[in-house]
């Protein structure tokens, strides 16, 4: 009987990346095939779900100043990775201080919007005895390199002994995070220059303050800055589908699959930079197939089918979990 993995992200707004999977394995099932479902994130929104463990609430300050019940986990024991000391906390920092809490681009006010929230969250975990914390960073509302963070969690000495870690989802760097990243949070070119020269004025406080460079650390931009923060505090950061990936026990998983079959709401370039898409195709190669809500690749490395161009938008937008099966069920197909 063949077998297919099923390790999409989610299709944002019209589906979480278990309901995906669901769907690819109830296709699977009825062609006859055996499936693993593994719903992924690359360190985003989704984060909590895939990662599982027990649900916490901590009122903490939202982007804006106001107060957000932010959920948050904490996890005894993941299917593999390390052992380590006590529990280990997963936050979604978008769960604090995301873009959503602050009413969209539209109602964000991208110089005053902080990391405050994250770093209350951070706190929280600490005093709940993590040992390890896993900080998701994706979806956030903030350009402040972290700095609010970073003051929630004054003294900084607390972090001693503790593994901190940062799941991104993007390369750029610290002080690029204004001009890739602002614009889509409200800012107008004058305040993405504004918030440029804060980051790099930060960048020098925190060499000096911490002896850590931030300004070309790989991954620093991620969450406007936010992972920069974490660094010059001592925090790790990784790739975020990696970090999953490896807490699940991907590469073991998919070894003995006939089929991978992966998928995300919108492909365009970034899906293959860090992304979940272009993390299956690495692990995967040529098994690697993708289904996806809309494409803006013309030609991808690996074969995908578009919900909207096989289904129409409407339809695609309206009933993805169906698209998603019936497409899955054609994949399957030629393969049986």
């Amino acid at each position: 009987m063949p077998h297919l993995v099923a390790v999409p992200d989610k299709f944002r707004g019209t589906a979480s990346s278990a309901e995906v999977a669901a769907a690819m394995g109830r296709a699977a099932a009825a062609a006859g095939w055996t499936c693993d479902e593994v719903p992924v994130s690359d360190g985003g929104e989704g984060l909590l779900d895939v990662l599982g463990g027990r649900s916490r609430v901590t009122r903490v300050t939202g982007p804006l100043g106001q107060p957000v019940d932010a959920g948050w986990r904490l996890v005894r024991k993941f299917p593999a990775g390390p052992e380590t000391d006590g529990e280990t906390a997963v936050i979604e920092m978008a769960r604090a201080s995301g873009l959503e809490l602050a009413g969209g681009p539209e109602g964000n006010d991208p110089l005053r919007a902080s990391t405050r929230g994250t770093g209350e969250l951070v706190a929280a975990a600490l005093a709940a005895g993590a040992g390890r914390i896993i900080v998701g960073a994706g979806g956030s509302a903030t350009t402040d390199g972290g700095l609010g963070c970073l003051t929630a969690l004054e003294p900084l000495s607390r972090l001693a002994g503790v593994e901190l870690l940062v799941a991104c989802d993007v390369e750029t760097t610290f002080v690029d995070a204004a001009s890739v990243f602002a614009p889509q949070k409200g800012a107008t070119p004058a305040q993405v220059a504004l918030l440029a020269r804060r980051l790099e004025r930060l960048a020098q406080v925190y060499e000096q303050d911490y002896g850590i460079d931030v300004r070309n650390l790989l991954s620093s931009g991620a969450a406007g800055g936010l992972a920069g923060g974490l660094a010059a505090a001592g925090a790790t950061l990784l790739g975020g589908f990696d970090l999953v990936a490896d807490l699940l026990g991907l590469p073991g998983r998919i070894e003995s699959a006939d089929l991978v079959l992966t998928g995300e709401g919108l492909l365009d370039d970034q899906s293959f930079e860090g992304k979940v898409v272009g993390g299956v195709l690495a692990l995967a190669g040529a098994r690697t197939r993708a289904i996806v809500g809309a494409s803006e690749v013309d030609e991808p490395p690996t074969p995908v089918l578009s919900l909207s161009v096989r289904f129409g938008r409407e339809r695609a937008m309206a009933d993805t979990l169906a698209c998603i099966e019936e497409a899955t069920a054609e994949v399957l197909a030629p393969l049986a």
